[in-house]
């Protein structure tokens, strides 16, 4: 009988790690006052580099130019899924898993710019096992500095892969709006409150960015938060584009996908991505006491929204989509 407990037990937990792998916290305030170099430079490499690895792959896996035709030339299935998995160097395309291993990989490639902090060093310390199972299970994300806005690697992680998911809600005939629902409630569940105790604004804001992202990729609808004449000038980062030679060699028309433009992480990032201004909620008071006593000890002065311009800068940015996406504080800032 207790055998079969435990078996049980473990499955539970064992599915419970597995759903949850991607649910991460940072401790935006104790690092505070760090002067830590700009990861946008490097963030930007690392990401053009993947990309152009997805977009090789894609083209390589229809190498075969004799027995195609028209439209099989650029198969949109098989670039999303080769830069997904170039994104998250990762043999395949769903999600899982390779949240954290993304995070891990920044952290070990940005380690001489970012910030790592020991949860039991951070003012999530007092959270119980009971009361953030996920958020004791592993390590705080590390937070690094992108154009001057103090954002955890967590975030960049959120921004490929629950943006993907966000995508594909859009892609199967949902509004950008029902996608930014789905959002709230696993923040609310088991990416949030459920399992670590905590409700992050500024993932949300990431995940909202990270859908931008992978509707860039082939422009397949207008960026809500682009007027009309920006819209104009929009350029998808990816293109199928007539290859000359192959199409003269082959005596027909030959398409590949091709880079297009450039990924700059700068045309997301804004100050609502740093949970010190977009702050986040607690799951209950008891939780909420306790972080509050700690960022008091860490910093007596400080205040969420701690850059309140950042706040309204974000009103503005976010439009009708603000109240889905900053902390209430954050969305009644003013000047």
């Amino acid at each position: 009988m207790i055998t079969s407990r435990l078996i049980i037990l473990c499955v539970l937990i064992s599915t419970f790690v597995f759903q949850t792998s991607f649910a991460s916290e940072i401790d935006s305030v104790t690092p505070r006052d760090l002067e830590l170099d700009n990861s946008l430079v490097s963030i930007n490499k690392i990401f053009n580099q993947r990309i152009q690895e997805g977009i090789q792959k894609a083209n390589a896996r229809l190498d075969d130019t004799d027995n195609l035709e028209g439209d099989e030339f650029c198969d949109e299935e098989i670039l999303y899924t080769e830069l997904r998995k170039a994104i998250f160097q990762s043999f395949t395309a769903s999600w899982g898993f390779k949240g954290y291993a993304l995070d891990q990989q920044l952290r070990s490639l940005l380690t001489s710019k970012s910030y790592s902090l020991a949860l039991e060093d951070s003012i999530y310390r007092d959270i119980s096992y009971i009361e953030g199972f996920s958020l004791n299970l592993k390590k705080l994300s590390d937070v690094v500095n992108i154009n001057g806005h103090l954002i955890g690697l967590d975030k960049v992680v959120l921004f490929f892969g629950e943006g993907w998911q966000y995508f594909e809600l859009t892609e199967k005939g949902n509004n950008i709006d029902q996608a930014l629902s789905w959002g709230e409630e696993q923040e609310a569940g088991k990416f949030g409150y459920t399992t670590t105790g905590i409700f992050s604004s500024a993932d949300l804001v990431a995940n909202f960015n990270g859908w931008r992202f992978w509707n860039k990729v082939l422009n397949k609808d207008n960026d809500p938060l682009k007027g009309w004449f920006a819209a104009l000038f929009n350029r998808p980062y990816v293109t199928c584009d007539i290859q000359v030679i192959s199409s003269i060699k082959s005596r027909k028309t030959v398409k590949a996908w091709e880079s297009n433009t450039r990924f700059d992480l700068a045309d997301y990032i804004d100050g609502a991505w740093d949970e010190g201004n977009n702050c986040s909620s607690y799951a209950d008071s008891n939780i909420e006491e306790k972080v509050t006593a700690r960022i008091h000890n860490v910093n007596p002065n400080f205040n969420c929204s701690y850059v309140a311009g950042e706040c309204v800068a974000a009103q503005k940015k976010y439009g009708a989509y603000a109240k889905e996406v900053l902390h209430p504080q954050c969305l009644n800032e003013t000047n």
